[in-house]
């Protein structure tokens, strides 16, 4: 994926092509305006209550450990349990690449139960997303066991994705994937045993295997009400409530506002907005071109379908013309009528009708 650094750049690159029809210059001519709007209005509007994006705090910010209680807030809520932070561990996108410093951010999080959290933030469109995610929590898995270590030290993880893309089809904002082993007849939830410490315990195989949450940030559009709710209008809208007892989102708020960031700090986060949003518009426009030059081609397929169907039924009505002026020349000359069949193909009422 390119990335372009002004509305130039893309302004030169969407038009070096002479090919493009009057429709696609329009949608970019659309999209350069839309563009110019949005970027003036955005730079340099913040008051003191605006808070900065979790995906650059997540890679700037959070990783600090006096700042864990945002992501143990996020976790609690997701798990319906209190999770403590304590530590982070070496992870991808620790190390700033220009290809993760856009699209992508990923965080390696070890609890107070010994259990792995992996959140992983997606900006941008990956057709094998979810093949990525199991093969990230598989190397998980094996990076975290000994060689020769025993099948009981393989550690629980759950994985928490944050896209701001369409994944598949589906009407909710969060779904939430587990293992479990159903019996083919008998339709009852298997439950197998393990030693915890001294003791023999019953557990379901979700206790064991990974456990999935892929929170689907744009499908998010209702009132801000619940805890999970109000992490999404956080995730999605940037806001947070005054009065907010959200795990994670009140020490949010007193942490992540902008106006606590350096000059240094605010400029590198303003060119992070304004990446973002020419790498939206530029995938929007390519979106739009792609779907007038759909219609465009439709419509031609449909003529040259057209002519062509015209073209079929105007040779099958030549030979069925043909077929009776035969028939009729031979009706004229008396032959018999099963040899007309014969010789035709037509049936005796076709026959009689002429």
């Amino acid at each position: 994926m390119r990335h372009y650094t002004n509305s130039c750049e893309v302004n030169r690159h969407l038009y070096r092509s002479d090919t493009h029809s009057i429709e696609k210059r329009f949608a970019v001519t659309i999209f350069l305006f839309t563009f110019a709007i949005e970027v003036s209005s955005n730079r340099g509007i913040m008051d003191s209550n605006s808070i900065i994006r979790f995906d650059w705090a997540a890679k700037r910010i959070l990783r600090d450990k006096a700042n864990h209680a945002v992501l143990e807030g996020l976790v609690t809520v997701l798990l319906n349990e209190k999770i403590v932070i304590t530590e982070l561990l070496e992870s991808e996108s620790n190390q700033d690449t220009a290809s993760s410093k856009f699209n992508r951010v990923d965080i390696k999080a070890l609890n107070s139960k010994g259990e792995i959290i992996l959140i992983e933030i997606q900006l941008t469109r990956e057709w094998y997303y979810l093949q990525r995610v199991l093969y990230g929590v598989s190397k998980t898995i094996t990076e975290h066991i000994s060689l020769g270590a025993k099948y009981e030290d393989v550690k629980k993880i759950y994985s928490i994705n944050i896209l701001y893309f369409d994944l598949g089809k589906g009407s909710d904002y969060l779904y939430h994937g587990t293992t479990t082993f159903i019996g083919v007849h008998s339709k009852d939830e298997l439950q197998v045993r393990k030693r915890d410490k001294d003791a023999i315990k019953t557990c379901s195989p979700t206790e064991i295997f990974p456990e999935y949450f892929l929170i689907r940030v744009n499908e998010f559009n209702d009132i801000a009400k619940t805890p999970i709710e109000e992490w999404m209008d956080f995730l999605k809208n940037n806001r947070i409530k005054e009065d907010t007892l959200t795990p994670g989102l009140k020490e949010a708020k007193e942490q992540l506002r902008i106006l606590q960031m350096n000059d240094k700090e605010r400029k590198e986060y303003d060119d992070y907005l304004d990446a973002i949003r020419t790498q939206d518009s530029v995938l929007d426009t390519y979106r739009t071109e792609g779907l007038l030059e759909g219609k465009m081609i439709g419509i031609e397929e449909g003529r040259a379908e057209g002519r062509a169907e015209g073209r079929a039924e105007g040779r099958a009505e030549g030979e069925r013309n043909k077929t009776i002026a035969i028939a009729l020349q031979m009706k004229k000359l008396n032959v018999d009528l099963a040899i007309i069949k014969q010789a035709t193909g037509l049936t005796e009422e076709e026959i009689n009708s002429i």
